[in-house]
C-alpha cells in the first residue's frame, strides 16, 4: 500500500536483501523487499518461521545491517545508523526488563540513561504508567508481577521517550490465550492513543487481523502481498496466502470461459460454477479458494458441488461440517454453519448440497 501523495512514509523499505554466510552456505533471509509503513499505522509483518520477518525488523531496529538496499525513516537513510541513534525502540519476546527495579524504574530507566531531568522522568513514568493503566504496581519488583503486567511495564518502558517507531517481535506469544486476546485490544489501543507507528511479528493469522491496519504476508524472504485485514481474508493474493489466513477450501478446476466480469469453472464433478473474473489468469487448469463460512448446506441440490457429511465438530458459536465432496479425490472440505436453535444439525452420513455465491469463490495463483 503506497503513501498518499505528499505524504513521507514513516518507514520505507526499498529492495532490501539480507544474505547471512558465503559461498555454499550462504541463507538470502531477505531477497529484495521493498514495503512502505505509514504513520500513525499498526502494521503486522506476518508469515511462519524462517520467513524473515524477524530479520526485517531487526534491520529497522539497526540490530543488522542490510547487505543491499535502503531503509528510511521519515525519508531520512537509517541503514547504516547504530540502534541508539534511531528514535526506534523494540519490545522483545522475553521483555527483557531488570529485576531489580521497580516497575517505575524499568519505565524510567531509558530516560535516565539519555540524561533526562529528574522532574521529566518523574512526570513521563507517571504518564506511561496511567497510560498502560498500571498505576497501583509502580512500586513492586518485577517477579511480583504477572506476565501480562511485565508486558504492560515493558510497553510503558518502551514508550516513554517517545520513539517515532515502535518494533514488537511476537510480545504476546508467552500469553496464555484469553491474556493474549486481551492484549491485542490493549496494544491497539495504545497505538491509536499515542499515534506511533506500530510493526508488529507474529505468525498467529488472528492477531494480525484483529490488530492491523495492514498486513505483510512474507514467505522465504519475501513479500507476497500487502494490504489490509479484509483485502488480504477475501482477496488473497495467491494459494500461499488463501491457505495461510484463517481457513480455507481449496479444489482444483477447469476455467473454461470469462465473460462480462465473470469466469465460469468446470469442476472435477463435471459441475459448472461461476466466480469473479481472475485478473491474469487465462483459461485452463486453475485452484479455487473458498472460505468455509461463505458456503451453506441444504437437504438438496447445490449449485457448488454436493457431497456426504465425514464429521460434524461443534464450536459453541458454531458448528464445522466436514465434507467429502461427490465426484472429488480425497477432499475434506468444511462448511462453517452458526449454531443457531432453529437451524438445522448434520450427522455423519448426511447427503446435502452445498451453494456459494460466484463473489466468494476465488481464483488463485498457485
Amino acid at each position: 500500500m503506497a503513501t498518499e501523495p505528499g505524504q513521507t512514509a514513516a518507514i520505507d523499505a526499498r529492495g532490501v536483501s539480507k544474505i547471512f554466510g558465503q559461498g555454499d552456505g550462504k541463507v538470502v533471509a531477505l531477497n529484495n523487499v521493498s514495503i512502505e509503513i505509514h504513520q500513525n499505522e499498526f502494521f503486522t509483518l506476518l508469515g511462519p518461521s524462517g520467513c524473515g520477518k524477524t530479520t526485517l525488523l531487526r534491520l529497522i531496529a539497526g540490530f543488522d545491517h542490510p547487505t543491499s538496499g535502503q531503509i528510511l525513516l521519515h525519508g531520512d537513510d537509517i541503514s547504516l545508523l547504530p540502534p541508539y541513534e534511531r528514535p526506534i525502540n523494540t519490545v522483545f519476546q522475553n521483555y527483557a526488563l531488570f529485576p531489580h527495579m521497580t516497575a517505575s524504574e524499568n519505565i524510567g530507566f531509558g530516560l535516565l540513561m539519555q540524561g533526562r531531568p529528574k522532574s521529566e522522568i518523574v512526570s513521563t513514568v507517571a504518564d506511561m504508567l496511567q497510560l498502560v493503566q498500571m498505576e497501583a504496581m509502580k512500586d513492586r519488583k518485577i517477579a511480583q508481577l504477572s506476565g501480562g503486567q511485565q508486558q504492560r511495564i515493558a510497553l510503558a518502558r518502551a514508550l516513554a521517550p517517545r520513539p517515532k517507531v515502535l518494533l514488537l517481535d511476537e510480545p504476546l506469544s508467552a500469553l496464555d490465550l484469553k491474556l493474549r486476546k486481551e492484549m491485542q485490544i490493549e496494544l491497539k489501543r495504545l497505538q491509536h492513543e499515542t499515534g506511533i507507528t506500530f510493526i508488529f511479528v507474529t505468525h498467529d493469522q488472528e492477531e494480525a487481523l484483529t490488530m492491523s491496519d495492514n498486513i505483510a504476508v512474507m514467505r522465504n524472504g519475501q513479500v507476497l502481498q500487502v494490504g489490509s485485514p479484509r483485502q488480504i481474508y477475501d482477496h488473497p493474493a495467491d494459494r500461499f496466502v488463501a491457505d495461510f489466513i484463517g481457513e480455507t477450501n481449496i479444489i482444483s478446476g477447469n476455467l473454461v470461459t470469462i465473460d462480462d466480469g465473470f469466469a465460469m469453472v468446470k469442476l472435477p464433478s463435471g459441475s459448472v460454477v461461476q466466480t469473479q473474473k481472475p485478473e491474469g489468469i487465462s483459461l485452463g487448469p486453475v485452484t479455487l479458494a473458498i472460505r468455509p463460512e461463505h458456503v451453506t448446506l441444504e437437504k438438496g441440490d447445490g449449485n457448488l458441488a454436493n457431497g456426504c457429511v465425514t464429521n460434524a465438530v461443534y464450536f459453541g458459536t458454531d458448528t464445522h461440517v466436514h465434507l467429502a465432496l461427490n465426484g472429488f479425490e480425497n477432499t475434506d472440505f468444511i462448511a462453517r454453519v452458526q449454531n443457531r436453535s432453529d437451524g438445522n444439525s448434520y450427522e455423519n452420513g448426511d447427503q446435502v448440497g452445498l451453494n456459494c455465491r460466484a463473489a466468494d469463490i476465488q481464483i488463485l495463483r498457485d
